[in-house]
């Protein structure tokens, strides 16, 4: 015959096996929740909700893309500190030079982070501006005309610590 011992005489609300049984549904709706009130609460700043504008608007920006490439236009990129400088080079901008140029700074995920600059024309193709503070981690970089006619394109980890060149986007 079988002697009974203290566990077995427990009721089951002091028993391990029926707690830890309930235990993981009851995590899982701790968790669901906690899921589902974060989901509400954030934005979701990657989902882009005129997805058709943009669509259309990508001729656009192919057609920029394609008018500095037959300008011939490319530019090399320092960033040192809080200062932005950018050498044009092209046929264009030595036969008359662009009075300013507009540097836009994208960040990956977070679009309240993105930039947008106007380079000073300094003379002989250099331009320059003054970021409001240094940046840091990866960036898509953008230089255009000041008619918004033509575009460079590049991406960058910054600070940057060799010259950046910006192209065209048919030839990047």
């Amino acid at each position: 015959m079988k002697q009974r011992t203290v566990e077995d005489t427990q009721p089951w609300y002091r028993q391990f096996w029926p707690w830890f049984i309930l235990s993981i549904p009851l995590i899982t709706i701790v968790w669901c929740i906690f899921m589902i009130t974060m989901a509400i609460q954030s934005e979701n700043a990657m989902v882009n909700d005129d997805y058709y504008e943009k669509g259309l608007a990508i001729n656009q920006e192919l057609s920029r893309d394609r008018r500095a490439a037959a300008l011939g236009l490319s530019a090399s990129m320092r960033v040192d500190g809080e200062l932005v400088r950018v050498d044009l080079s092209g046929a264009a901008n030595r036969e008359r030079p662009f009075p300013f140029l507009m540097l836009n700074l994208f960040h990956p995920t977070l679009g309240d982070r993105d930039q947008r600059l106007r380079l000073i024309h300094q003379g002989e193709g250099h331009y320059r501006a003054t970021l409001p503070a240094a940046l840091e981690n990866r960036w898509y970089l953008e230089v255009r005309g000041p008619d918004n006619d033509w575009r460079l394109t590049g991406e960058a980890s910054l600070p940057l610590k060799d010259p950046l060149t910006l192209v065209p986007a048919t030839q990047g």
